[in-house]
């Protein structure tokens, strides 16, 4: 960015600053005038840190408050890499990490991501979940949920459910029963204004107002669905206190049965917010655009579920012997595949949707009427006589779980859909990777693979 952006600052906007920062606003200002951070995170899903490092070719630098985050240089482009596709990273924004680091939820919770798309507090949510809980990330908005969905299978996650609901919507459907929920929500984005050119025109102070009615919302959705005894983490990507602070005390005294929980900043490379259990992160004091993050806990200890859990029988006609003997049939196919092709079976509730086989994630309750984009792995499609497994199965797996691989020295090529020259023995399907990571599937006969990645995902490079 250059002093042009510092110049198109709407001027209510540049006010607020100055009286809220006093002696720091010039170097607040001035801060628009440098190039800004770059940020990636490793997927511990795939990779241990030690590994991820020895294998990058950029040059990478540690995000102080997110230990899976990366500064990169922007002339890199590490979206444009074989890794990427195969869900090693994901490209974030380095201040919007602080927000799952925040939440940090451990192995077997419950646990909300409310305002989810495009996925980046998603896929981190579930990195340091290791493959174990519930993680249940939900977008309002059809066309990025559906962005969501994706980004959930290319980083090779398992025990993921992607729904498409407002969060008023959900309320009835999971009273008291998430450990932890997180809030990113939708804000005036001043922390876009140097990322985004045309965010500083759409800025205004209504606009704040209007955003604020929203989060009261928001949050008051969150707060019915959360267990006694667990964590809201709430998050803006603003400045704006109308947003941040001010809403934390209207929460507080809305539902006195919360207490804020102490945010170490400073240790974590953050600034204090202005309350308790809050932080900060300013573009002139750390590398990143800017993020408010407050984390309470509500009163009282855990309990069990809302209400009983049953098998999901949404798209399974109970009554329909005909469509009872051809799911039988679609995982009789299934199970013939996976004994063939997998040495290690995924785990989870099972569940078809027509001809498409998922398992859902353990502790998920009842699908049905819940417009769920992603209902958990997709396993795959069951065909005449044969059943073709699915890319997000792949991305899920390790090498060391299917019996047999091909590793490619081409993985551009793959990446195009191109076929390729493989060892002669191998026959039927087969993991193809690069640098031992899965890429996806592939049918191998003869001494050629046929390419299996997905023709919508297929690159140009």
């Amino acid at each position: 960015m250059d002093d042009q952006i510092r110049a198109a600052l709407p001027a209510a906007f540049a006010a607020r600053m100055r009286e809220s920062l006093g002696a720091e606003a010039e170097a607040f200002f001035a801060s628009f005038e440098t190039p800004r951070a770059y940020g990636l995170r490793y997927n511990p899903l795939k990779a241990e840190r030690e590994q991820f490092e020895r294998i990058m070719p950029f040059s990478l630098a540690r995000v102080p408050w997110a230990w899976e985050g990366y500064y990169y240089e922007e002339a890199q482009r590490p979206g444009r890499h074989p890794f990427h596709e195969m869900g090693l990273y994901y490209i974030q924004e380095p201040s919007a990490m602080c927000v799952a680091a925040v939440a940090d939820p451990q192995p077997g919770e419950r646990v909300l991501d409310l305002c989810a798309a495009p996925g980046g507090k998603s896929t981190q949510l579930a990195g340091r979940m290791a493959e174990q809980g519930l993680l249940v990330c939900n977008e309002p908005a059809a066309g990025r949920a559906k962005i969501l969905a994706q980004n959930i299978e290319r980083m090779g996650i398992k025990n993921a459910v992607v729904l498409n609901h407002t969060p008023q919507e959900l309320e009835p459907r999971f009273p008291a029963f998430f450990d932890k929920i997180v809030v990113d929500a939708p804000c005036s984005g001043e922390g876009m204004f140097r990322k985004e050119e045309a965010a500083p025109g759409e800025w205004s102070p209504d606009n704040v107002a209007r955003c604020a009615v929203r989060q009261r919302e928001i949050l008051a959705s969150a707060e019915r669905m959360l267990r006694p005894g667990g964590t809201l983490v709430y998050s803006t990507c603003t400045f704006a206190p109308e947003e941040n602070e001010e809403m934390i005390d209207w929460f507080l005294a809305e539902y006195p049965a919360f207490h804020p929980v102490a945010i170490d900043a400073a240790a974590s490379g953050m600034s204090g917010g202005g309350r308790e259990g809050t932080a900060r992160i300013y573009p002139h004091r750390q590398r990143g655009e800017g993020h408010f993050v407050a984390k309470l806990r509500k009163g009282g200890a855990l309990t069990g579920p809302g209400f009983s859990l049953r098998e999901a029988a949404h798209g399974r006609p109970r009554t329909k012997k005909e469509a009872a003997v051809k799911e039988q049939e679609a995982w009789r196919l299934y199970e013939q595949f996976a004994r063939e092709t997998l040495t290690v079976q995924p785990c989870g509730r099972r569940l078809a949707f027509g001809d498409q086989l998922y398992l859902v994630p353990e502790g998920m309750p009842d699908l049905k009427s819940l417009k769920a984009l992603r209902p958990g792995l997709h396993l795959g499609t069951a065909k005449k006589n044969r059943f073709e497994p699915s890319h997000a199965l792949a991305l899920a797996l390790r090498a060391d779980q299917v019996s047999q691989s091909f590793e490619t020295e081409e993985p551009e090529k793959y990446l195009r859909g191109e076929t390729l020259s493989c060892d002669a023995p191998l026959s039927g399907w087969t993991l193809v990777t690069y640098r031992g990571f899965p890429m996806g599937w592939g049918k191998a006969a003869r001494g050629v693979m046929k390419n299996h990645y997905p023709k919508g995902l297929r690159v140009n490079w």
